[in-house]
């Protein structure tokens, strides 16, 4: 009760209920807003800090997907928007104050690259760095240079990275990508713990695909034909896939469009391919366009190559189906889900589609968003995200 005695009214009249009852209505709050309740008073940070409610909050909130936007409105405001697919609303994660502990210059260039866990990793152009910002712990370190050197913003690839926290709670992670190296695809992996990078070449495949519990980072894409680094516990050395349309079968209309006035784009992430198709609108500028079609493609674990694996839906089409001047996107699978955003801009509004197909049961699932506010607010990354707890 002392631990209250600062605190407003409504804090106080709440902290005389029941620890038991408060802990409950903590768990229908998204971790952020938790997080943000610990700076209420002494009496809430102390609750939020048991055990038992860190273990049932933090088992919670790891089956959450979150879809992560890091916009700067006119080089101020850095601020992270996060959705989680068991919300209603977006979350705002101001990292302005914690980025001044590694950026000396207001309105310096900073672009988030992906998401794990608690970590997220942001690039410096000015710097040509890697930052690393725990939004738990509020951690911030830049990470030394990769074997290659610094690189700037658009050196990153998001279907060529990956981010993986370590299990134990411990704030330490691992970060991967490929990149070709004297035309040769190259493992670089960096471990917070030992602070050191190393470097393994990748060798091409012989034999089956085993294809268990590995991660695929895409070191360079073509329209028909990727080349892949499949990285896993069952070889020892990275493994090159390169997986390929149109060896036999049936080919959706997508892939192979001939039609000169459809507009193919390609988005990878984990060993699978979106492939949205667009056209322009009559009595519309031609760069304005609207899309008339997605597809799924992921590498067969048999042929190695691109195998089919499903459309959106009509219905589904009707209901995304907006014109637009740009548009990006970024794609995960796990665990039998994948999960595909496409965030565009039409004079300069911003509309993100989150889309999500459940391989085991084939079906799709559109996640209706609100509006994120992005109106004159510049891009500076998208990605998604799992594994948030409040250790």
């Amino acid at each position: 009760m002392d631990q209250c005695q600062n605190s407003d009214t409504n804090s106080l009249g709440f902290c005389l209920l029941p620890s038991e009852l408060i802990q409950n209505i903590l768990f229908s709050l998204a971790l952020p807003e938790i997080i943000r309740m610990k700076l209420v008073n002494k009496f809430l940070a102390y609750v939020i800090s048991d055990q038992n409610f860190i273990q049932e909050c933090n088992l919670r909130s790891r089956s959450a997907t979150w879809l992560f936007v890091y916009k700067k409105r006119w080089r101020r405001d850095a601020t992270i928007h996060g959705f989680s697919d068991q919300s209603n609303r977006w979350f705002k994660i101001s990292i302005e104050d914690l980025m001044k502990q590694v950026i000396f210059y207001p309105g310096e260039d900073i672009y988030l690259l992906t998401a794990s866990g608690n970590i997220f990793l942001f690039a410096s152009n000015s710097q040509k760095a890697v930052i690393a910002v725990n939004l738990v712990s509020k951690a911030v370190k830049k990470i030394p240079p990769c074997p290659l050197g610094p690189r700037g913003t658009s050196s990153w690839r998001r279907s060529g990275m990956k981010l993986v926290p370590e299990s134990s709670g411990s704030g330490h992670f691992r970060f991967s990508f490929v990149e070709l190296a004297q035309n040769c695809p190259v493992l670089f992996e960096y471990n917070s713990e030992t602070d050191k990078w190393q470097s393994i070449e990748a060798r091409e495949r012989y034999g089956n695909f085993p294809g268990n519990d590995c991660m695929f980072l895409n070191a360079l894409n073509g329209p028909y034909e990727s080349l892949v680094v499949a990285v896993g516990s069952e070889y020892n050395s990275p493994m090159i896939l390169r997986p390929r349309l149109g060896n036999g079968g049936q080919q959706p209309s997508t892939a192979f469009s001939s039609d000169g006035t459809n507009d193919r784009r390609h988005v990878y992430g984990d060993g699978h391919m979106m492939i949205k198709r667009s056209r322009g609108i009559d009595n519309m500028d031609r760069r304005v366009k609207m899309l008339s079609g997605i597809e799924i493609w992921g590498i067969s674990l048999n042929s190695g190559n691109w195998e089919y694996v499903s459309n959106v839906p009509s219905d589904i089409m009707k209901q995304i189906g907006k014109p637009y001047g740009v548009m990006i996107g970024c794609l995960e699978a796990r665990d039998g889900i994948i999960r595909a955003v496409l965030m565009s801009n039409f004079e300069g509004l911003w509309d993100i589609i989150w889309l999500t197909y459940d391989k085991e049961r084939s079906v799709w699932n559109w996640v209706p968003l609100p509006d994120c506010k992005m109106k004159s607010s510049n891009l500076a990354g998208i990605t998604f995200s799992s594994g948030l707890s409040l250790t």
